[in-house]
């Protein structure tokens, strides 16, 4: 073989050698960016796509499952943002899933996950406009963790402020880590406070005492409360009670009127001038001569005495009287 068919050989093994490269490339990265496998289209619309970029990939629960196939701006300053799912992975992710903007750890690469999605919902078809789900994106977060640690830098200087103060003995917990009497003053007083819980405590079991005696079978209280026979007895006893408190009401009202109507009737003899009655206790004449009448009869009766005895010794009478006397002793004979 000449020189020049060598050449001609090695250049053609060169060429084929950077075909099979190119060939072996070309079939890596697909494998890698799965170009040859068979996928659905899929969109979502977003407000913020945090950095998101053409060829950054789809994630569904961890697994990848697409790759991002254009973004593109509408125009109410939103984001469209078109990408591919798998089709071996389509049976898996449901209509009612959503899509949201992620990262691959904490400074990876932007990533679309997909997330969430029920059993009963149909799966997703070629086309399919997913949901946006409006969470926080990593901006937010970071923001919040600003804020958040400014929120505690200013809780540590006013933390730093009141043990400043505790310190320099100012307030009252500061007073009291400080002053000495006052400090002497809280411990008389809890222990003051914790014997005076002794002695309710005492007084607590004394009065369960008391109340498991009160309970026991036998005792005046039990049997007031228990015995069956005892308690309608005293009901009836407050019932007569009551009956005879009502009675000495009524009798009391009874006394009253009356004493009221003694009273109206003296009242009106006072004031009355014309009854016999009101002309004897106004009018002194006639009482004198009232007294004077009353006088006379009892001088006529003590002369009528007189006159009686004399009628019985006079000899005209005397038969008289005798046959009386005798009369009436045979009567009370006959009556004993």
């Amino acid at each position: 073989m000449n020189s020049s068919n060598k050449q001609t050989v090695k250049v053609g093994i060169f060429i084929f050698l950077g075909l099979a490269i190119f060939i072996i490339g070309i079939l890596t990265i697909g494998s890698m960016r799965k170009s040859f496998v068979k996928k659905i289209e899929a969109k979502a619309v977003f407000e913020n796509v945090d950095g998101l970029q053409k060829g950054n990939n789809v994630w569904f629960s961890g697994v990848k499952v697409g790759t991002v196939k254009s973004i593109s701006f509408l125009p109410n300053s939103q984001v469209e943002v078109d990408f591919t799912i798998e089709e071996k992975s389509q049976q898996f992710i449901r209509q009612d899933a959503k899509v949201k903007i992620s990262s691959d750890g904490l400074i990876g690469n932007k990533i679309i996950e997909v997330a969430g999605g029920t059993s009963t919902a149909p799966v997703v078809t070629d086309g399919f406009m997913f949901e946006v789900d409006k969470a926080d994106s990593q901006q937010d977060i970071i923001k919040t963790l600003q804020e958040n640690n400014k929120n505690i830098l200013a809780i540590t200087t006013d933390l730093k402020d009141v043990v400043r103060s505790i310190s320099a003995g100012e307030g009252s917990v500061g007073k009291l880590l400080k002053d000495e009497k006052l400090y002497a003053s809280l411990i008389t007083t809890m222990a003051g406070l914790e014997t005076a819980s002794k002695q309710a405590q005492t007084i607590t079991n004394s009065l369960n005492t008391f109340t498991a005696k009160l309970n026991k079978p036998g005792n005046l209280a039990n049997d007031l409360v228990t015995n069956q026979t005892i308690v309608p007895n005293m009901v009836n006893t407050f019932a007569e009670l009551q009956q005879t408190a009502t009675k000495l009401k009524e009798t009391s009202t009874n006394a009253n009127l009356m004493v009221m109507d003694l009273k109206k009737t003296t009242n009106n003899l006072l004031d009355d001038r014309e009854s016999t009655v009101g002309v004897l206790l106004h009018d002194r004449n006639t009482a004198n001569n009232f007294k004077s009448m009353v006088n006379n009869l009892e001088s006529s009766s003590e002369k009528l005495d007189e006159n009686m005895k004399a009628l019985q010794s006079n000899i005209l009478f005397r038969r008289y009287f005798k046959k009386k006397a005798k009369s009436e002793e045979e009567e009370n004979g006959n009556g004993n």
